[in-house]
């Protein structure tokens, strides 16, 4: 299936919405931590009593957890896009279709939030990072490439079939 620039911009739109999807519901949790942890009922009753404390370590982490969501949302919406020519190298925000070992997957190189799975016209597009593994592996490259991955005793071939 080939991808155009305009799919690229609702690709964005959309880790935006799920993102606030995430933080809305990340926000009630907190909420709710939050008031378990200073309700009276969490009061400790002797030394050993620590529900009080748990339930302030929660909404702690998840306070941190939101803060984080928020970022990467802002860094989603100031996001510059670049547009990619057959001759580009892979670079962050690039969408590519890439075939390994006959299986072709879609991915799109953003700045934070690898492992996000986004629906996209009936396509599932991850979110990867160039930090990680495959992203590490894409980067540099141009449409058309193959490369040979040995690890663990097996053989992966990838070929990327197209970037935009």
């Amino acid at each position: 299936m080939k991808r155009s620039e305009s799919e690229k911009r609702r690709l964005i739109k959309q880790i935006i919405a799920v993102l606030t999807e995430n933080l809305s519901v990340l926000e009630k949790a907190a909420r709710a931590s939050h008031a378990e942890a200073t309700h009276e009922s969490s009061k400790a009753e002797n030394k050993y009593d620590t529900r009080g404390l748990e339930a302030a370590y929660l909404a702690g982490g998840q306070a941190r957890q939101a803060k984080e969501i928020q970022d990467s949302i802002k860094v989603y919406e100031t996001l510059t896009m670049a547009d990619f020519t057959e001759n580009q190298v892979i670079d962050l925000t690039a969408l590519i279709e890439l075939d390994t070992d006959g299986t072709r997957s879609f991915y799109f190189i953003g700045p934070r939030n690898g492992g996000l799975e986004i629906e996209l016209r009936d396509q599932t597009i991850m979110v990867i990072t160039p930090q990680s593994p495959l992203g590490q592996n894409l980067m540099g490259k141009k449409s058309g490439q193959r490369w040979t991955i040995k690890r663990d005793g097996l053989t992966a071939k990838y070929h990327i079939i197209s970037v935009v």
